[in-house]
């Protein structure tokens, strides 16, 4: 399967994460976000970050994942709070996620958008035994052999209603 990271030029080159406290982990645990399209990623990067600066290069990240169901575990929606796509809820979420990344069941946990809730975004646990051996990336290369997505231009300004 393939999934999509959008990031800053600066860390397109490999798979890491900041261990930064989001959405589905607490702070410490080393989970890379990613979506299931091209389309997916771009949005949730623009929706959730505050800001774009249009003069950095972001690149867009093909991440191929071994197709194995034993890889994935799978929130889904009947399974989250009334009010999950709050940062109210994000305790409740954060313990969730927290839980799948200590058990190390599963490299993959698969969940709903909270953009786009018929749409699905995968957590990758870099820490589980797995991530080195079932899952790559790269930067896709054109035919003249430069990056197709040298640079991806993100509008600045998005108005959602």
């Amino acid at each position: 399967m393939e999934l999509f990271r959008i990031s800053l030029d600066t860390y397109a080159a490999a798979l890491t994460a900041s261990g930064a406290a989001n959405r589905w982990n607490v702070a410490g645990q080393y989970v890379l976000y990613t979506g299931s399209s091209r389309s997916l990623s771009t949005l949730e990067l623009v929706v959730h970050r505050g800001s774009i600066e249009p003069t950095k290069d972001y690149r867009m990240m093909v991440i191929s994942v071994a197709d194995e169901d034993h890889l994935v575990q799978q929130i889904h929606l009947s399974d989250l709070p009334k009010d999950w796509r709050t940062m109210a809820a994000y305790p409740v979420l954060q313990q969730t996620g927290a839980a799948w990344y200590a058990k190390e069941e599963s490299l993959l946990l698969k969940i709903p958008s909270a953009i786009i809730t018929q749409e699905y975004n995968y957590l990758i646990n870099t820490t589980h035994p797995d991530f080195g051996k079932k899952s790559n990336s790269s930067v896709p290369k054109t035919t003249s052999g430069t990056d197709a997505y040298s640079k991806l231009y993100l509008p600045t300004n998005i108005w959602i209603s």
